[in-house]
């Protein structure tokens, strides 16, 4: 007599084993925390929203700034939004900090999160058009230091990229990012991004003598000393060496780029000097977005550049399967 419990022949590859199923939920569970900390930076972007001063002509007189340099394509629908924030800055400014709330609270909660990272997208793009100028990619001025190509439209990535997915489309993945979009579609993803940050790192404005050292000197108003002091000391590093820092940004940045095409060992060490100089901009660079300064609406892009490497970490040991564990423990 066969027992009701003997094994059905093929079921041990028809199910996942326990370890397998735990190696799933390691992956899943880092997804979700990388979307946990889009939402909190999206909720951090509603609160400094509601800044007082940001319900003045201020608001306005911000979005109008982000179209100097930019062609008129570009300028005249900015300046246009602009005049309308200025005309109507309380009721405009509720608006947009409460939508970036909404956003925030969206991804946090699973059965939004859906929904939110695709508001998040046409949100993102809206607003680096309307209130970054494009991130002032065409204006000429574009640094990694002081936030380019804008750090609204990595919001739009890291959507992309965190998109739950109920099974990855490429059958397995190596890196979070690649759960959503495959590992050859988010590998170029990367090498655009992080290939263009090394461009704008040695364009003209960046290569001056000083160009560096007066984007970071300028940043000190309004910080508390310890970053103040941090700012003098970076900017006089860089006094008169505006080229040769320009440059050795550009070869980092570059090796970054090009890391997640490598081995896992030498792509794990591209994601860690990722981080690295992310977090260097973010801190010397861009002042952590000047929010203890009283003035920013974001934290800029050092902290979501982190963010996104993390993304980019090759799991250890063998690739793993990246089907939606919940569905497989309810099977």
């Amino acid at each position: 007599m066969v027992s009701n419990s003997a094994a059905v022949p093929g079921d041990t590859l028809a199910r996942p084993s326990a370890s397998a199923i735990v190696r799933q939920a390691g992956v899943a569970d880092t997804r979700r925390l990388l979307q946990l900390g889009l939402a909190a930076i999206w909720l951090l972007d509603g609160v400094l929203q509601y800044q007082s001063f940001m319900f003045s002509r201020a608001f306005g007189q911000m979005m109008a700034a982000s179209a100097a340099g930019n062609p008129a394509v570009i300028a005249d629908p900015i300046n246009w939004a602009a005049r309308i924030v200025e005309q109507h800055p309380v009721p405009t400014n509720f608006a947009f900090a409460t939508i970036q709330l909404l956003l925030g609270i969206g991804i946090a909660c699973r059965p939004t999160v859906r929904a939110a990272l695709a508001a998040s997208v046409v949100w993102a793009l809206a607003v680096w058009w309307f209130g970054e100028g494009l991130g002032g990619i065409l204006s000429g001025g574009a640094s990694p230091v002081n936030g380019a190509p804008g750090a609204v439209i990595i919001y739009a990535l890291l959507a992309v990229l965190l998109w739950p997915v109920a099974r990855d489309r490429a059958g397995r993945a190596s890196f979070i990012a690649a759960r959503a979009v495959g590992p050859a579609a988010a590998r170029v993803l990367w090498l655009i991004l992080w290939g263009s940050l090394a461009y704008f790192a040695v364009t003209a404005a960046n290569r001056t003598a000083q160009g560096l050292h007066d984007m970071i000197a300028g940043m000190a108003g309004g910080e508390p000393g310890w970053l103040a002091a941090l700012n003098r000391g970076a900017a006089g590093l860089l006094a008169h060496q505006g080229l040769a820092a320009s440059v050795v940004l550009a070869i980092l940045l570059a090796a970054v780029a090009v890391g997640v095409f490598l081995p896992p060992g030498l792509a794990r060490a591209a994601v860690v000097l990722a981080i690295a100089v992310s977090l260097v901009i973010w801190v010397a660079g861009q002042d952590l977005g000047t929010i203890l300064a009283g003035g920013a609406t974001d934290p800029n892009s050092g902290l979501l550049l982190t963010l996104l490497a993390l993304a980019y970490w090759p799991a250890s040991g063998a690739r793993l399967r990246t089907p939606d564990v919940t569905q497989e423990l309810q099977s």
